[in-house]
């Protein structure tokens, strides 16, 4: 099972947060994108943009902040959170 925890925050206080299941045979890079895809659907959030910086953070830490200039539209909140807690 791959689950991926979601959160946005806002001033230090989290104010969503959600748990992608994921189950298939996919590759890992897959399951992260289509968690990335619900949860942004959940959050009713634009998906964010992948810089080099974040693809570096996530592939050391298996967890990845998304700040206002990963998004195309401006947000109201600091950042969306995304921390794999869980792999095949």
């Amino acid at each position: 099972m791959f689950r991926l925890w979601a959160k946005i925050w806002k001033s230090n206080h989290m104010l969503k947060d959600t748990v992608i299941c994921d189950s298939t045979e996919d590759t890992r890079t897959h399951k992260v994108f289509h968690a990335l895809d619900e949860i942004c659907s959940e959050f009713d959030l634009g998906r964010p943009i992948w810089l080099d910086s974040n693809i570096r953070e996530f592939q050391r830490h298996a967890k990845v902040r998304f700040y206002g200039d990963s998004f195309i539209e401006s947000i109201d909140f600091d950042y969306l959170e995304i921390q794999v807690i869980e792999e095949d």
